[in-house]
């Protein structure tokens, strides 16, 4: 990654987190910690953020409130031909007419470039899906009501009288912090009661997760993994993740990104 698109990179995460550390730069970026080092010195020395023990601050901390995880803008890019790939085979699961919860994060948002030629009927939490889809395409959009977290581009409610209890869908589509033996990992608990109120609503529970996240982990549950219909990755995914995805009696579709880029390079071009 190019050191401009490292430094909006953090930029922007100490904007949306107020203090952020190097390990976690790291491995939004994809470089070694004494790259980032070297970016954080730069850029404190020009004024931009505060370097502090181990990582760093923003200049003018953010207001309060904000999920924790990271924020939509910064985790976008991050390993995006990846998250292409796992978009278009979960739209590929989709049939003319289905109904479906499509919960928001920068996996899942992908599913939107896939979506312009269908006639579905979609729930979503996600400000930046529900704005893209109705924009774009002739799917059907419902979104529930609560309040706007602009960091992660989420709708949420802690009530449980919104618009969700009464939309019925076949299939809901998440992204996850990580997924490991015990289940599917969130990073903040108002999040996973937002999820865990869609669920009610779905028959199968689709997990969108890109090969990095099964090296991740967290301390809050979302669910067991005999909770997930299938889960769909990157052909990056370990033979070790595969198995215990396979034993846990799991559906396992891996995308290839590399023939994704094919495929739209070929469909460009006709």
């Amino acid at each position: 990654m190019h050191e401009r698109e490292r430094h909006r990179i953090i930029l922007s995460a100490v904007q949306e987190k107020s203090v952020v550390t190097i390990q976690d730069i790291a491995e939004l970026t994809e470089a070694s910690e004494a790259t980032i080092r070297r970016d954080i010195a730069a850029l404190h020395v020009q004024g931009k953020i505060r370097r502090v023990r181990g990582g760093a601050e923003a200049v003018h901390p953010p207001q309060l409130g904000n999920l924790a995880g990271r924020p939509f803008r910064v985790s976008e890019s991050v390993n995006i031909d990846k998250k292409r790939a796992i978009a278009r085979a979960a739209v590929e699961l989709c049939e003319a007419g289905d109904a479906i919860i499509i919960n928001g994060g920068t996996t899942t948002f992908q599913m939107v470039h896939y979506m312009a030629g269908h006639r579905l009927q979609v729930m979503t939490n996600s400000f930046a899906i529900a704005e893209h889809l109705v924009k774009h395409s002739k799917n059907t959009v419902t979104v529930p009501g609560g309040a706007i977290y602009r960091e992660q581009s989420l709708i949420l409610s802690p009530f449980d009288n919104d618009a969700i209890r009464n939309f019925y869908a076949r299939r809901m589509f998440i992204g996850a912090q990580g997924v490991g033996p015990l289940g599917i990992m969130e990073a903040d608990a108002l999040i996973i009661q937002s999820e865990q109120k869609l669920m009610h609503q779905a028959d199968e529970l689709v997990v969108m997760a890109d090969s990095s996240k099964f090296n991740r982990r967290s301390s809050l549950i979302l669910c067991a993994l005999d909770r997930v219909s299938a889960i769909i990755t990157d052909d990056g995914i370990s033979e070790e993740a595969a198995r215990m995805v396979e034993n846990a009696g799991v559906r396992l579709i891996v995308a290839n990104p590399v023939a994704q880029l094919a495929k739209e390079d070929s469909s460009s071009v006709a």
